[in-house]
């Protein structure tokens, strides 16, 4: 079983979303040890801004008068959708960011699709465990209620699109005790923390029960 992760945060070692993400891989790890693991990080070593324009026009241009710009970006794009076709199982750490993904994320979306047959379900049936985490909150109620523009997004991909057997687990208030301004929310912000760690230990567990 091979398990692809992604990660796409710009936090380094502060990131919340990746330690949810190593929480999954590390309670996976402990029941598969042997299963090897796919890891490209989009925030530390984010794809070329340009490589879908060049892709989408190398794709319209016959092979033989594509640019090597326009071979190295469909190149890459195959690649992409390849990590996600060979998976068994994928772990994505995926921050919100100014209301949506960030923009690695979209690009990886793009050049995926980009690089696969018109349609293609990349993730059929494959078991995948999203880590969404929000600075704030948008929950029923919240000053932000529907700023949310990344989760709904990213299950039409997933599974509309990709066809995931998709697991969120979801953390909000990430920066209550770092903001000044959501101090008043630290004890809210705790809970949320231990909740959304004890959903990414059961979904690590489960990846490995599907597996063996």
């Amino acid at each position: 079983m091979t398990v692809l992760r992604i990660d796409a945060s710009i936090q380094g070692p502060r990131s919340a979303s990746s330690a949810l993400a190593d929480l999954v891989l590390e309670h996976h790890a402990a029941a598969r040890p042997d299963e090897p693991v796919v890891r490209r990080h989009l925030g530390a070593d984010p794809l070329p801004a340009d490589a879908w324009l060049l892709a989408i026009g190398g794709s319209f241009t016959p092979e033989a008068d594509r640019s090597p710009e326009q071979v190295v970006a469909l190149a890459l794009a195959a690649t992409l959708a390849a990590e996600l076709r060979d998976a068994d199982a994928a772990v994505l750490a995926l921050p919100l960011y100014n209301w949506g993904v960030s923009q690695h994320v979209k690009a990886w979306i793009d050049l995926a699709i980009a690089g696969a047959e018109p349609g293609s379900r990349l993730l059929e049936g494959t078991p995948v465990v999203a880590l969404v985490t929000r600075g704030g909150s948008y929950a029923p109620g919240t000053p932000k209620e529907g700023w949310d523009h990344s989760t709904d997004y990213l299950r039409r991909v997933l599974v509309d699109v990709w066809g995931a057997d998709l697991t969120l687990v979801e953390r909000e208030m990430t920066l209550a005790g770092v903001n000044p301004a959501l101090d008043e929310f630290l004890e809210l912000g705790t809970l949320l923390r231990k909740t959304a760690e004890e959903a990414a230990v059961e979904a690590g567990l489960a990846l490995a029960r599907r597996a063996a």
